[in-house]
């Protein structure tokens, strides 16, 4: 068979087994195989397909027929500029949490520099590092960029992805609980976080691509949904340099509690932002000198 007829096939019998942007997942498989964008596939459309690569994407289509999620089949996924190691170890990156990227950026890009004193930014549940190796690419200034995570797993792929993209050398990535391994005050100058965010209860309604394959960890937030909000933000009131910033991803329906929170905390230029959808997704706060 050539390659168009193969990924026909593997199109049809994904939809058959309802699993979502069918043709693109078949697409996608052959472009992995043929190590190439899935822009460049037609270049190779009217080839055949060797017997290895056939087998190759019964695999792949297999595993997606089970439910399992597209990034974790290909092993990789892109997160703006960079193309990550993807896989059952960490939370999948998404499209939103590419917003809270730029809104950091926006930050340390406008925050007044300190002959001497870099900023230093560190990334809460880094799970693949997309956020904080991010950040480390796309900012052009000096700068300390930390991610930690209370998963070995996570922090493991994390470092991975740090040698795969060339930034080993530029972020530091720590096993820890929150930011409860630091202690010396004003120490930071941005606290980034997509924390699990998920009511518990509402956990075991998500869709089984991520209730039964991303890591329960990553997902559920506590009872409230709240929980890591509340002390993270109760942690930065000592962590946080003057006219620190706070950026987390949120919940569509947890704006007005953040707010609440934030305001409570003594926090200024409170900012509940939101993603293209419409949903409220992004929370932002600076803590006045």
């Amino acid at each position: 068979m050539t390659w168009k007829e193969v990924i026909a096939k593997a199109s049809a019998f994904l939809a058959a087994k309802g699993v979502p942007d069918a043709q693109v997942a078949a697409e996608l498989l052959a472009a992995r195989l043929l190590k190439c964008g899935r822009g460049l596939l037609a270049s190779s459309l009217g080839k055949e397909t060797p017997e290895k690569y056939l087998e190759a994407m019964r695999r792949g289509m297999a595993r997606l027929a089970k439910g399992e999620p597209l990034q974790y089949v290909l092993g990789e996924w892109d997160f703006r500029t960079l193309t990550l190691g993807c896989d059952r170890r960490a939370l999948i990156p998404r499209p939103e949490t590419e917003e809270l990227v730029t809104r950091v950026l926006g930050f340390l890009r406008a925050r007044p520099a300190t002959p001497g004193v870099p900023p230093v930014v560190i990334d809460v549940g880094t799970g693949t590092g997309a956020i904080v190796l991010s950040l480390a690419k796309e900012f052009r200034g000096e700068a300390v960029f930390i991610g930690t995570d209370v998963s070995e797993d996570a922090i493991a792929l994390a470092k991975e992805n740090a040698v795969r993209c060339g930034l080993a050398d530029r972020v530091k990535f720590a096993v820890a609980d929150g930011l409860d391994d630091f202690d010396e005050p004003e120490c930071l100058d941005v606290i980034v976080s997509n924390p699990p965010y998920i009511e518990r209860a509402v956990c075991e309604t998500l869709d089984p691509r991520v209730r039964d394959f991303e890591p329960r960890l990553a997902l559920d937030g506590g009872v409230s949904g709240l929980d890591f909000y509340d002390r993270y933000l109760s942690d930065a009131l000592n962590l946080l340099r003057p006219d620190g910033a706070v950026f987390f991803e949120i919940g569509e329906s947890q704006g007005p509690a953040l707010r609440e929170l934030m305001t409570g905390y003594g926090f200024s230029d409170i900012r509940i932002e939101k993603d293209d959808a419409g949903h409220d997704r992004y929370a932002s706060a600076v803590l006045k000198g």
